[in-house]
């Protein structure tokens, strides 16, 4: 197995400690230098002049929108921006507008506060999928077979957070589409990540952008198909009530937009770091950790996409089967072994995920497949 080469100039377009060796930018993401030093800009720009800066603030993050929908294939008129995949979901799952009688299918790799937003709104019906289902196809038989009359809408990932498996196929949201199911995708991880990550056409799409589109925190894009769109309730009354989506969901009063405003920056970024190249990389990264990780007894590698910048495995039978025991072996692995990963609960054993970024290199997870054998051969 060769290494992959390192990524010329990754690592000097990023402020990260050295403490800890930092595998998991699936999670929160970091923000590159000049990203960074984009919003410092509209910070300085906001205290210099608040009045110009809020009164002018509706359009520019009209512009903004504008910039990062035509990155990512949208419409920019269908699309609005919010802060996180969870908020889009809850508006999403408002515009539908859910009766106590309706399903909403999930899958038990879905995100958890993701799931509770449904949870609190409908009978949630929730399909197993074992993680080492083998395709695609497998997935889409599995989730259809959950399907009932009853059910609604189907509440999917693109790319699952655990387990690093794509769900919501173009072919799967099609089929659901002719049953009459209201599709909803979690895209939280494809930004950036994917090529096409709209692909399918879903009734609503939602995105992080600062996971794998190097955009600050409480960056999201939500798309909705034309009949919702008057249907998406604005998170809080402000002047642009009036101008209906995607206006009313933005403009929130006095809060700090400059994160929004600094966003496409990070997608112009990817561009001229040549968005191909990078996403080659990381997932050369991911699947050269995931190899090492592989050797190690009892570690089983999950199914994959080559096109992901992450990679997940089964842990050994018997260890993070909670999320109380998962929160505890991830952070022993941070602050004994010096590496942050995401270790992820289920029944029986959890799993481990890594990811790949340009500021990464091969020998942070050689020394992670070292440390983690000694760690496990004490269990």
């Amino acid at each position: 197995m060769t290494s992959p080469p390192i990524f010329p100039g990754g690592a000097e377009l990023f402020r990260l400690g050295t403490s800890v060796a930092h595998l998991n930018h699936g999670s929160f993401g970091v923000v590159p230098i000049p990203v960074a030093e984009a919003q410092r800009r509209l910070l300085d720009e906001s205290a210099a002049d608040p009045d110009a800066f809020f009164l002018g603030a509706p359009d520019r993050i009209a512009e903004a929108r504008t910039r990062i929908a035509t990155h990512l294939g949208a419409d920019p008129t269908g699309s609005a921006l919010v802060a996180n995949a969870t908020e889009a979901a809850n508006l999403a799952l408002d515009a539908i507008g859910l009766g106590s009688d309706d399903e909403v299918l999930v899958t038990d790799h879905g995100y958890g506060t993701v799931v509770a937003a449904a949870a609190r709104r409908a009978r949630v019906v929730t399909v197993p999928l074992d993680p080492l289902l083998p395709d695609e196809d497998a997935v889409r038989k599995a989730v259809l077979a959950g399907v009932t009359p009853r059910t609604r809408v189907a509440l999917l990932d693109h790319i699952s957070s655990p387990t690093a498996r794509i769900v919501a196929t173009p072919t799967l949201l099609a089929d659901l589409r002719e049953r009459g199911i209201i599709t909803v995708v979690d895209g939280a991880h494809a930004p950036g990540a994917l090529a096409e990550p709209l692909a399918g056409e879903p009734d609503f799409w939602f995105g992080n952008l600062h996971k794998w589109g190097y955009a600050p925190p409480g960056t999201a894009l939500l798309t909705v198909a034309p009949r919702f769109r008057d249907r998406v309730p604005a998170p809080v009354p402000s002047w642009e009530d009036e101008r209906g989506f995607p206006r009313s969901v933005e403009y929130r009063a006095t809060v700090d937009y400059t994160g929004w405003l600094a966003a496409p920056e990070g997608l112009d970024l990817l561009d001229r770091l040549g968005a191909a190249a990078v996403r080659r990389h990381n997932s050369a990264l991911a699947a050269y950790g995931a190899e090492l990780l592989a050797r190690l007894p009892g570690l089983t590698p999950l199914p994959y996409d080559d096109r992901l910048p992450m990679r997940a495995l089964r842990l050994p039978p018997g260890l993070a089967r909670t999320p109380e025991e998962s929160v505890a072996l991830r952070e022993e692995i941070a602050g004994r072994l010096g590496f942050r990963v995401l270790i992820w609960p289920w029944p029986g054993g959890g799993g481990i995920r890594v990811s790949g970024q340009i500021y990464n290199t091969p020998e942070e997870y050689e020394r992670l497949a070292t440390a983690l054998a000694v760690l496990l051969d004490g269990r």
